[in-house]
């Protein structure tokens, strides 16, 4: 009669050790957890996003087609990026006679040589994506093409805001 000198509390004490003794890992909730994680993962890498910039307006268009990720080129009213680095100015650029950019060439060769935005099996040319303000005068827009075609940049999209399409 051991049993019967224990406390109320021992004896609650004891019982509950005995009833959580074997109790192990919840996987239900574990799996729950992962389960939430890997659909968010999914989610949000399934789209790609452009870089968002203040200063670029970009013109509107109707496309059906999701753009591939590709190496952007940002233009704004005062500078020409690269992936967000800097490379040149806008009012150089426009007072400058030559056709082809020499630092914008620049850093498009050392990103082909990184090959991180291009097509492995395609030898046929490198992608790239123009985002431009939309007032950007059509001179400019021409240098960086003639600059990009130099490099082997030779499939070029250009980045708009899509828009509806009217169904008439």
């Amino acid at each position: 009669m051991k049993n019967s000198k224990l406390s109320g509390r021992s004896k609650r004490k004891s019982s509950f050790n005995k009833l959580h003794s074997h109790a192990g890992l919840n996987l239900v909730s574990l799996m729950d957890i992962f389960t939430i994680l890997v659909f968010f993962l999914l989610v949000s890498s399934g789209s790609q996003q452009l870089p968002n910039s203040k200063d670029i307006t970009l013109p509107a268009s109707v496309a059906d087609k999701v753009p591939e990720e590709t190496l952007v080129i940002s233009i704004t009213e005062t500078e020409v990026l690269v992936q967000g680095k800097k490379v040149a100015e806008v009012a150089t650029l426009m007072n400058s006679e030559q056709s082809i950019i020499d630092a914008l060439k620049t850093e498009l060769n050392f990103r082909a040589d990184s090959r991180v935005y291009a097509d492995k099996d395609d030898n046929s040319g490198l992608a790239v994506t123009i985002m431009g303000d939309e007032n950007i005068p059509y001179e400019l827009l021409r240098k960086i093409l003639a600059t990009c075609r130099a490099a082997n940049y030779t499939k070029i999209a250009f980045a708009a805001v899509q828009t509806a399409q009217e169904k008439g």
